[in-house]
């Protein structure tokens, strides 16, 4: 039966080496300190799905607020370890962000996929997200 907690400081190397799955080359040191400021703010939430001792699924989730809508929350990154999928643990792990934004009172949960990742896309819809539009993303450095 698969576990659902908070994140802690010790799932930091596990955490790091799912995110290489999803594409983000990180550091156990870089994972440490993004999970101790995740865990030191009110506006986010991160959780970890843990099956036979082993952490095999992360989430993170973040309350955002905009002028122009009302409050929402927005899952940051959601991962699955590929030789877990399709047991349920993501729709779980979404389950658990979903709850914690109800305690902070949002009507709205959020994801955005990248457009490559379509297999990504058939999940969120199968567990009730609703594509609303597509985006350009720009960034710039500081």
């Amino acid at each position: 039966m698969v576990e659902i907690r908070t994140i802690l400081e010790k799932d930091a190397e596990n955490v790091a080496a799912l995110s290489t799955q999803l594409g983000y080359e990180s550091n156990i040191e870089q994972t440490l300190a993004r999970i101790r400021q995740i865990n030191n703010s009110n506006e986010n939430c991160a959780y970890v799905a843990i099956l036979e001792d082993k952490v095999v699924g992360w989430i993170h989730g973040f309350y955002t607020l905009r002028l122009e809508s009302d409050p929402f929350v927005e899952i940051g990154g959601l991962v699955v370890d590929s030789a877990y999928r399709n047991l349920k643990i993501g729709k779980q792990l979404i389950e658990s962000v979903n709850l914690w934004a109800k305690k902070h009172q949002v009507k709205k949960l959020k994801v955005r996929c990248n457009i490559k990742r379509t297999e990504s896309h058939k999940f969120y819809e199968r567990v009730g997200f609703e594509e609303n539009k597509r985006q350009v993303a720009f960034e710039m450095k500081l």
